[in-house]
């Protein structure tokens, strides 16, 4: 098992450390949930479905991220806040390579 660390900023600007595991097959927005860096229901609400942006954050970070597929970029194209640096947790695999990650939630969509 071999597990990445990321850093987290919540909605209120609170920094997190967590450790995620790389061979579980999650995703950025699970990894938040299960760390419950938001209040239960306000993220994730389509299941990781690309249908929400919910889990919309910013990459602060100058990590190579794998690129968009299209219902991604579909979602953030009708998202609020959205930066040139946002990115959909859920369409964020944990992997090695997210290894120091930094993300910042974006602010919840009203």
């Amino acid at each position: 098992m071999s597990d990445v660390t990321l850093k987290i900023t919540d909605r209120e600007g609170n920094l997190h450390e967590v450790e995620a595991p790389t061979d579980m097959a999650m995703n950025l927005m699970e990894v938040i949930k299960g760390f419950e860096l938001v209040p239960e229901g306000t993220i994730g609400t389509c299941g990781g479905m690309a249908m929400c942006a919910s889990c919309q954050c910013y990459v602060t970070s100058a990590h190579k991220l794998p690129e968009m597929e299209y219902d991604e970029e579909a979602m953030l194209a009708e998202a609020f806040n959205v930066e040139d640096n946002s990115r959909l947790g859920c369409q964020l695999n944990i992997t090695p390579e997210l290894e120091g990650l930094e993300i910042t939630l974006a602010p919840e969509e009203m």
